[in-house]
């Protein structure tokens, strides 16, 4: 491991400052933009009832939204890091020496 402990807890705070951005980029952006389309006008207080029962979707579908622009996020982070070799690949065979 290159960074050790240091680099953890740069990543941690660095991963939380990414998921405030990503979070305010999804509910004042995104979410916005999806209510124009939907009949209440906010993907929030989208809802859908089955019977006596309400089943309110819309900050499900903005966690979700919010999730996937993380993990691709994230994804492209390892990539990068992989692609100069400052983190190992665990899914490429070992390379061995052998005389």
């Amino acid at each position: 491991m290159i960074f050790g402990i240091i680099g953890l807890a740069i990543a941690f705070v660095i991963g939380q400052a990414v998921s405030k951005l990503v979070t305010a980029f999804v509910n004042y952006i995104v979410t916005p933009f999806i209510g124009l389309f939907l009949p209440a006008g906010d993907l929030n207080a989208a809802k859908f009832t089955v019977g006596h029962s309400t089943f309110m979707v819309g900050d499900l579908i903005g966690n979700i939204i919010n999730f996937i622009i993380i993990a691709f996020i994230v994804f492209l982070a390892y990539k990068q890091l992989s692609r100069f070799k400052l983190v190992e690949d665990k899914t490429k065979p070992a390379l061995t020496d052998k005389k």
